[in-house]
């Protein structure tokens, strides 16, 4: 069983986690074999939040309740409120997943937030540009192991920036191995272009499917 925890904050960018939850919770590509997925959201507390599209989410479970361990994974989606000391707890808790084996995927402004707290040193790491992060973390010790892409994985780290999403969604797919590599070939290629050909590639990958040899 593989656990993801979704967490969730006042002005978070609902949009940058849609490709991922979607995903890993419908299993809808995922290959015959994968393994189980449950997928819930964490909070600071129970408390609602409101997202920045003005939704509110009600946590299914507190940073506590997540176990970090080898199959732990925590998606940090962007918000303009990652730098309230608040969110200390799950930043520690992101800390405990990769010391784990476990596997932590921030985007946009959570990279700042895993930036401050010394989690890049040594590993490679993208967000919002080269300099955002000296921009926005003093002390920011990274820039060796900065990489300028859309997303990028090293390990149990996977990083993007906040038009990143897609790409980002991809590489946690391959880190997690529930579709198969046609598949998520596919599967980018159709949401990276709208081109129908690659829908129907996506189409003859999945279990079941009657195929074209």
């Amino acid at each position: 069983m593989i656990s993801v925890y979704v967490y969730v904050l006042d002005t978070m960018a609902d949009w940058e986690i849609g490709y991922a939850a979607a995903e890993l919770n419908s299993g809808r590509f995922f290959k015959a074999d994968a393994p189980e997925v449950s997928v819930r959201t964490a909070g600071i507390s129970k408390e609602p939040v409101r997202t920045m599209g003005g939704l509110s989410v009600v946590p299914d479970c507190t940073v506590g309740d997540i176990e970090a361990d080898k199959a732990g994974v925590l998606l940090l989606p962007g918000a303009n409120t990652w730098d309230d000391p608040k969110h200390g707890a799950v930043i520690g808790k992101a800390a405990e997943l990769l010391g784990a084996g476990g596997t932590v995927c921030a985007i946009c402004g959570a990279t700042a937030a895993l930036a401050r707290a010394g989690l890049f040193e040594n590993r490679r790491h993208t967000s919002n540009g080269a300099g955002f992060l000296e921009m926005v973390c003093p002390g920011y010790k990274g820039n060796e192991c900065y990489v300028d892409a859309p997303s990028v994985m090293d390990g149990g780290l996977i990083t993007a920036g906040a038009a990143g999403a897609l790409p980002w969604t991809r590489q946690i797919i391959e880190r997690l191995g529930v579709f198969r590599p046609d598949t998520l070939e596919a599967w980018h290629a159709y949401f990276s272009t709208g081109e129908a050909r690659h829908f129907f590639a996506l189409m003859q990958t999945l279990p079941n499917q009657p195929s074209n040899a």
